[in-house]
């Protein structure tokens, strides 16, 4: 009887397993956190049930937990947000993002427009399909060639760059009204 708890547990995993993974992927981009994810969320059940904690909906309680692990993980990646990142202008000078915005020090005002700023490009980035995303940030937010995202994925430059570009346009759509306002003022 001492394996039934065991037991309880592997089916489980077994049931929720893919669920679970593909609710962490579509919020995830890399996929090697999104399986560690995965892992911390079944570590914390079979702690769990080794501390003899009572679980009424297991399923609720996997997909709360992992809601929180991607959360702390978000909470952890925080120094890689675009405030943080660079591009490059028209003669190849590195700007960071945080130049384009609106300095923090410039009042109340100014570090509200730069918060909604910064949060609306997070939200329309978010808002991509992982693979216009993925060749979105590889080039632009981490300086990535396309000859070499080719190499490393196998995909060819001509797809890169044309998810790339379906990525910027989308990204232009989606901030056109919050630069209208800001450029109304």
């Amino acid at each position: 009887m001492a394996f039934e708890p065991d037991q309880r547990i592997s089916e489980v995993v077994k049931r929720e397993q893919s669920r679970l993974l593909s609710f962490i992927r579509r919020r995830v981009p890399d996929p090697f956190d999104a399986e560690d994810i995965v892992q911390e969320v079944f570590y914390e059940l079979v702690e769990a049930n080794r501390l003899l904690m009572p679980i009424d909906h297991v399923t609720g309680w996997l997909f709360r937990v992992a809601r929180n692990r991607i959360t702390d993980l978000f909470r952890k990646k925080k120094a890689e947000t675009f405030s943080q990142a660079a591009v490059e202008d028209e003669d190849g000078e590195l700007l960071q993002i945080e130049d384009l915005l609106p300095s923090p020090d410039a009042g109340p005002e100014a570090l509200y427009a730069r918060n909604l700023l910064l949060h609306e490009l997070e939200l329309a980035v978010d808002e991509l399909p992982k693979k216009q995303r993925e060749a979105f940030v590889a080039h632009e937010l981490e300086g990535r060639s396309f000859k070499r995202m080719a190499a490393e994925t196998g995909v060819s430059v001509n797809t890169l760059l044309s998810r790339k570009r379906y990525a910027v346009l989308h990204l232009r759509e989606r901030l056109q009204n919050i630069y209208d306002e800001f450029t109304k003022t």
